[in-house]
Parts: C-alpha cells; structure tokens; sequence
C-alpha cells in the first residue's frame, strides 16, 4: 500500500476589486447574469461568464423548474450555449457569482459536482486549462487555474 496525497491549489482574494481588470469584468458578467435567472423555488440565482479565446463572453444562468431535477445550472448553461453556437471556439475562463434572497452568500460558491464534470468535459476536449473564478455576493472570491483542480480522481472520455 502507498499512501497518496492530492492537493488543490488556489488564489484568495479578498473581494473582486482586488482581481485584474479582465477577471472582475468577467466577473461582473456573471454578476449580471445572476439577475436573469429563474429561481422562484430556491430564491438561489447562479450566473455564470465563460471567456472565450477570441473575447467572447458567453453568459448562462439557472433555471428551475417545479418538476426539481428538470432545472439547469447556470455553468451548463453557459458551457452548452458556448458549444452549440461556437463549437471550434475553446473556453479561457469561467466566472461564477450567486446570490440569494434567502441570506447573503458571503463566501465563494463553488460549481456542484455535475457542473464541474460538465467543464471538465469541454476541458478535455479543448486540450487547454480553463480558469475557474467564483464568489458569492459579498466578500472572498477563489481562482484555480483549471476545472481538473476542483475534480481529482476525475472520469473523462479515456476510460470509455
């Protein structure tokens, strides 16, 4: 037996202001995007930016539905709208921001785990890192330099 050890690094920031001027405007396209999404039953609204390689910007946000595992978050939205209208374009960032009307979200909120497989996917399949940033409503916000760092142990298309 031999004992593993896996790590994730990361950058803290103590709030978007203190991000360069390409990640907080990103980010404050997820931000907005926040404000369009359709969350009546969670009052948990999701936006998301993807930074393609030409400066697109490509936004999605959650949508819920009253039939719960039919909604969609927000980072899928915005990975699959980015393939389905620019399938040869690669993805160079993603922002995340989420608000709710709930509580204030003052720590970073992360993509869930169905999320980060879906990035992850389009990771792999570009061949190129993508940046992760996310944050909640007030307060920190965390940057990986890659979705595989927020999956280890990951499954891709290899094991098929």
């Amino acid at each position: 037996m031999k004992k593993i050890s896996l790590g994730t690094n990361a950058l803290l920031f103590e709030d978007i202001n203190q991000l360069s001027d390409v990640d907080k405007n990103l980010m404050k396209f997820a931000v907005k995007a926040t404000k369009d999404a359709y969350a009546p039953y969670s009052k948990f609204s999701v936006g998301a930016a993807l930074l393609m390689e030409d400066d697109t910007i490509i936004t999605g946000n959650n949508q819920e539905n009253a039939a719960y595992p039919s909604g969609m978050c927000a980072e899928r939205v915005a990975i699959w709208k980015a393939s389905s209208s620019f399938p040869n374009k690669k993805v160079k960032k993603i922002a995340i921001a989420a608000i709710s009307s709930n509580k204030k979200l003052d720590r970073p909120v992360g993509p869930c785990g169905a999320c980060r497989q879906s990035l992850f996917e389009y990771e792999v399949k570009q061949g190129k890192d993508v940046e992760v940033i996310f944050m909640g409503e007030v307060g920190n916000v965390i940057k990986t330099n890659s979705i595989a760092s927020l999956l280890p142990f990951s499954f891709d298309s290899s094991y098929l």
